[in-house]
């Protein structure tokens, strides 16, 4: 069995608005909003939805990444509200309130005020975070650069404030002061909050394996994937934590409260996304943010996906392998992971093993995953020249919904460009699991590739789902739209190839 020799931290280490906290006992189990909110009396981050979804309680949260001479806090918009103090280790928090200095509002809360940006207010600190975070350059859209000199286009605002709701201002006037506030003239955070002394004190506790325990409760924060093993050993009905987006929501909802907590926030090797010999490679416990920043140019159909999956808020959080470890049949990446064969890393006290994701789900929230296992990596092989990849997300709403239906379609014409060599669909949101629908498959083999061929599969597709009613569409609509994907997706490409 592993075992991690190194003393353990009993508390966290956060710095809140360039104030150092050390968070033990009850508080390390609070949400960051209710940290901020009932501990600091720090109250201008507001609580409205408690799910992720109105963005009022955006913050912005600076890890240590490394950057050509040495590490940098780096900062991000998070939803506060499904933040756990127990994920923020290491981390340093701006909350509206340290936005202000000198008695001065920021330039964007100035613009806020300028252009009539804010009526009731409750929105306002939240939208101020998110678009501080974009003149940062936090990655939502701007791919985290310096963004010194350029002013944010109304597409960046359209994009970082997806996840920002508000209900009586208005957003024009919001777009405007956004577009208004020059770059030029708005403090770096670095500059209101030195990154040196931070980045130093953290990099000094890197190696911290952290447990903390409180009325019975345990939540360890590993600095080490074997750390992270030898706890879920010892602890193998422990929840496991990486962005929380979901955990979050039901611990709010009280529908959860565990008392045996595993936080992936500071496990290292889970990190990471690359690419080689055809293969995309991302670390399970990569945020979906630099994903999407990732595939940007190498799987576009991918990238499109992953803007409207959840908000910039919610990718800044949450991470491909919660996705799928979640085993939800709506899960907006597995479709795609499906039709491309994704391999998963699977690591456990005695080694790793790789299984793949067709082969994962054996049922409904069950998965071939033991209670001393953890996902380590995902393999991802990428599409071919010669293979035509297509990704389909039905929702209600464009930004922020959760998915009604999703499907992924990659096919191979032959050389002449008429007969279909070989194709994979996988649908979401039509049985209690992502399907592949193998009698689809296996009819369009060696078809002649055209609209009436499409639409016979699509009949047969029909046959191959078993969809239920539920809020977000019912079992009837599911069945239709499994049968008009795949003319959609014939249409999408014979437009491409009429082009």
């Amino acid at each position: 069995m592993l075992q991690s020799a190194k003393p353990t931290r009993d508390h966290l280490l956060v710095y809140l608005n360039g104030e150092r906290h050390e968070v033990a006992g009850t508080d390390a189990f609070l949400t960051l909003s209710d940290y901020l909110r009932l501990r600091l009396v720090q109250v201008g981050t507001k609580i409205v939805c408690s799910e992720g979804d109105c963005g009022a309680c955006s913050v912005l949260v600076g890890r240590v990444e490394e950057a050509p001479g040495g590490g940098k806090l780096v900062y991000r918009a998070i939803d506060s509200c499904i933040a756990f103090m127990y994920q923020l280790d290491r981390a340093h928090v701006i909350s509206v309130e340290g936005l202000k200095r000198n008695g001065l509002l920021s330039p964007v809360q100035d613009a806020m005020v300028k252009c009539h940006g804010s009526q009731c207010g409750f929105c306002t600190p939240g939208f101020v975070m998110a678009m501080t975070g974009l003149l940062e350059g936090d990655g939502a859209s701007t791919g985290g650069g310096d963004r010194r000199g350029e002013a944010l286009t109304c597409d960046e605002l359209r994009a970082g404030l997806t996840g920002n709701l508000c209900r009586c201002t208005g957003y024009i006037q919001i777009m405007d002061a956004g577009c208004s506030v020059d770059p030029g003239k708005t403090a770096r955070l670095s500059e209101l909050y030195p990154d040196g002394p931070m980045v130093e004190i953290f990099d000094s506790h890197a190696q911290d394996d952290v447990v903390v325990t409180d009325d019975g409760r345990t939540v360890a924060v590993p600095a080490s994937l074997d750390a992270a093993l030898t706890f879920k050993t010892k602890h193998p009905g422990c929840t496991v934590v990486a962005g929380a987006t979901d955990i979050g929501v039901q611990r709010n909802k009280g529908k959860i409260d565990p008392r045996e907590v595993l936080c992936l926030a500071n496990v290292g090797e889970l990190k990471g996304v690359g690419h080689e010999g055809g293969t995309l490679t991302t670390g399970a416990g990569e945020r979906w943010s630099g994903v999407e920043r990732y595939v940007e140019d190498l799987v576009p159909q991918f990238h499109d996906i992953l803007t409207v999956f959840g908000s910039p808020q919610i990718r800044n959080m949450g991470t491909i392998g919660g996705n799928i470890a979640n085993a939800s049949p709506i899960a907006d990446s597995v479709p795609f992971l499906f039709v491309m064969g994704a391999e998963l890393e699977i690591a456990g006290p005695t080694g790793t093993r790789r299984v793949d994701i067709n082969n994962f789900y054996q049922g409904y929230k069950k998965f071939d995953l033991r209670p001393d296992e953890l996902i380590a990596r995902v393999h991802i092989p990428l599409p071919t020249e010669a293979q035509t990849l297509k990704l389909y997300k039905v929702s209600r709403r464009r930004d922020l919904d959760i998915s009604t239906f999703t499907a992924a379609v990659l096919m191979e014409l032959d050389d002449a460009g008429e007969t279909i060599k070989g194709v994979r669909i996988a649908y979401g949101g039509a049985a209690p699991v992502v399907l592949r629908l193998p009698k689809t498959e296996a009819f369009l083999a060696g078809k002649v590739f055209g609209e009436d061929v499409l639409h016979e599969a699509g009949h047969l597709a029909r046959t191959e789902v078993t969809p239920i009613s539920d809020v977000r569409g019912s079992a009837d609509f599911r069945l239709q739209l499994a049968e008009n994907i795949l003319l959609r997706f014939y249409h999408d490409c014979a437009q491409k190839m009429t082009v």
